[in-house]
């Protein structure tokens, strides 16, 4: 069971991320094998969705690994 408030978009993903531009959400995407996959992807130029909780758990981890090797973001 998915909550629907717990969906977000593209923006939602860069809002979290903290990227100026939502089409470098595809870049990650492509650059972080680790980094949540879209739920719901209706295909190019179509909407993609991800889970909310799903990426603030990954970039939690993120961070904190890069935290651990003194890496500062």
């Amino acid at each position: 069971m998915v909550k629907t408030e717990d969906l977000i978009d593209a923006q939602g993903v860069a809002g979290l991320l903290q990227l100026r531009h939502t089409n470098s959400v595809s870049t990650y995407l492509r650059r972080y094998p680790d980094m949540p996959r879209p739920i719901l992807d209706l295909g190019t130029g179509r909407p993609r969705l991800w889970l909310r909780p799903q990426v603030l758990r990954w970039l939690r981890a993120r961070r904190s690994d890069m935290a651990s090797i003194g890496v500062e973001r």
